[in-house]
């Protein structure tokens, strides 16, 4: 391991190997700290955040029986399914994020993967949105080559599929889709030349070598993701997960510090899990190299920190919308 990492961060690396990841966590936190913002500050402007809003357009009753998922129509939890969107709604909440600071307008629905019935309706909401002059993602679950390239021609800038762990722990999270499925849907993504945001969920029972393994598996990728979602387990009864001890806020830091080491040319993004995060927290996210967040009062069904607490914390740091600069280099893909 070299003594000095953030000297090696000069080009992407993606051979990353296990006990080289492990030894980053072990780091002493002051220097592990260091190391990422050293990292951080040569590809982004340290005091800048990129504002994404997530907005539920087909909410409950998917097929996937994943642990920590209250959409999952497998548990006692289940939050009632309901129909696609109407556009016109789907719209006025875009227009609203935008209006409230948003760069970047994302849709999610709980499907298990896109039927070719919902890809027209799905890509005149991606349209509608890029009209807008958003950034567009959306997360529909698995996706095929040819409903990649449709979403492509619409005008989709991210598409959004979790690994969600490491590929040994995997089977104790979800049965119902393996892990080759999601990395084929990241290859028809990426094949398509829409930009991947794919990411993880850490507190869920798993051990700090499988919050390694999954940053291997993200940075190992043949493009590294151009955003990387980091989400702390929301605990939901009624889900398999509800009850699982909280993961240490220290190490959920370190957590972020390691991915943006790993991947210096990513946005790492604090998604689920902020509305349990102190300020104090989430201004060592911010140092340890977090630079995206989802803001309003929902990801999907869970809570988040409303508007006005983000904007207020933005202030006390100092931190400043992301609205785009020449040291955020190499983030789009291009086309295959």
């Amino acid at each position: 391991m070299p003594e000095n990492v953030a000297e090696t961060q000069a080009t992407i690396r993606q051979d990353w190997k296990q006990e080289e990841v492990e030894a980053l966590f072990a780091l002493p936190f002051n220097d592990l700290l260091f190391q990422a913002q050293t990292v951080h500050r040569q590809h982004f402007d340290a005091n800048a955040v990129q504002i994404s809003t997530l907005l539920s357009i087909k909410t409950g009753g998917c097929a996937e029986d994943c642990g920590y998922c209250p959409q999952s129509a497998h548990h006692p939890s289940a939050v009632k399914a309901e129909p696609l969107m109407p556009l016109e709604e789907v719209m006025k909440s875009a227009n609203d994020a935008k209006d409230a600071g948003a760069s970047r307008f994302c849709m999610g629905a709980a499907w298990r993967n896109l039927k070719d019935r919902d890809l027209e309706r799905v890509a005149a909401m991606v349209e509608g949105v890029k009209s807008l002059g958003l950034e567009t993602c959306v997360t529909l679950g698995m996706l095929e080559e040819h409903q990649a390239k449709r979403l492509k021609e619409a005008g989709l800038d991210y598409y959004n599929h979790n690994l969600d762990t490491s590929p040994e722990f995997y089977g104790e999270i979800i049965s119902t889709r393996t892990y080759e499925d999601r990395l084929n849907t990241l290859s028809h993504v990426r094949d398509a030349g829409i930009n991947v945001c794919s990411g993880g969920i850490v507190g869920m029972g798993e051990a700090r070598t499988d919050r390694a393994g999954l940053l291997i598996s993200l940075a190992n990728l043949p493009t590294q993701p151009q955003s990387v979602p980091i989400n702390l387990l929301v605990q939901v009864e009624g889900t398999p997960l509800n009850g699982t001890d909280n993961l240490d806020a220290l190490e959920f830091v370190r957590t972020i510090a390691v991915a943006r080491i790993m991947m210096p040319k990513s946005f790492v993004r604090l998604s689920a899990g902020r509305e349990n995060m102190s300020d104090e927290m989430q201004a060592m996210c911010f140092l340890a190299g977090a630079n995206s967040i989802f803001y309003g009062e929902k990801l999907l069904t869970t809570d988040n920190p409303d508007t006005n607490h983000d904007q207020q914390l933005f202030k006390r740091l100092g931190i400043t919308p992301w609205v785009g600069d020449d040291k955020a280099e190499d983030k789009q893909c291009s086309a295959a």
